[in-house]
């Protein structure tokens, strides 16, 4: 019987090396992983997690792929923000809080792991609602982000409020839909902030029932329109969570674009 997907979440990993906080709010904080292999200061690799930017779902289900990434010679810094069902989460609170830990963990981390991080912009690497969080702070930010890894992004709100994604997830998030909200939805809506200005490289499955691919399709052909430099990587038989799971077929993929991304700069 094939193993379920969705185990990820709940997988295990080692703790990490130390936190930092970016802000006095306890869900402003990030924690930290040193590399294993460590030849000189490298830059940051920010984990933006997903889970439809709701309070059930935190940081600590990317702990398996940030110790990969770790592994593999990465600094990594898992960060957390607030985040629908708790106070300060939505609008605006859970994208300034991504916005201020972008700006702030590059410095936070080259104080708590001396010698190991580089004065340098971070590479994001965000899935499903962290895939749009990490768009949103590229978009908003562009000269704090080296580059993007958006992994099975939710980048067009838009069109995820139509198709009712997660249960009224984005109504959540923005406080209704973009009838109601257009001002909301131009800041918020990475489908209305083409192109990214830093590199970008988008990953998606093609079995995904939580994020269909299409949205990523459009969006990236979007983004490629108005100059962007931008890729998308199509994964047959994958689905959602296989993205961020280092033991799965897809792995190989996501360590190669952030290998590219990260040796691009």
């Amino acid at each position: 019987m094939p193993s379920d997907p969705r185990a990820v979440l709940t997988r295990p990993a080692p703790e990490p090396d130390v936190s930092v906080a970016y802000g006095s709010h306890p869900d402003q904080i990030a924690d930290l992983r040193r590399p294993a292999i460590s030849k000189a200061p490298r830059p940051l690799v920010v984990v933006v997690h997903g889970g439809f930017w709701r309070a059930e779902y935190d940081r600590r289900h990317t702990g398996p792929l940030a110790s990969a990434l770790a592994a593999l010679g990465y600094p990594v810094a898992q960060l957390e923000y607030r985040r629908t069902g708790q106070p300060g989460g939505g609008w605006p609170g859970t994208l300034t809080d991504v916005l201020a830990g972008v700006s702030a963990l590059p410095r936070l981390a080259e104080a708590a792991l001396p010698g190991l991080v580089a004065a340098a912009p971070p590479v994001l690497v965000g899935h499903s609602a962290g895939g749009h969080l990490a768009l949103y702070a590229a978009a908003h930010a562009p000269g704090e982000v080296a580059g993007v890894l958006a992994l099975a992004p939710v980048a067009d709100l838009a069109e995820a409020y139509r198709l009712d994604l997660d249960g009224g997830a984005v109504a959540a998030l923005l406080g209704g839909g973009p009838a109601d909200l257009p001002e909301r939805y131009a800041t918020a809506d990475p489908r209305s902030l083409v192109p990214p200005r830093p590199r970008t490289v988008v990953i998606h499955g093609t079995l995904d029932q939580h994020v269909p691919i299409d949205i990523s399709r459009s969006y990236v052909a979007a983004a490629r329109a108005a100059g962007g430099r931008i890729h998308l990587i199509e994964l047959p038989d994958c689905e959602h969570f296989g993205l961020i799971g280092p033991d799965s077929s897809a792995w190989p993929e996501v360590t190669a674009a952030l290998r590219s991304l990260h040796e691009d700069h």
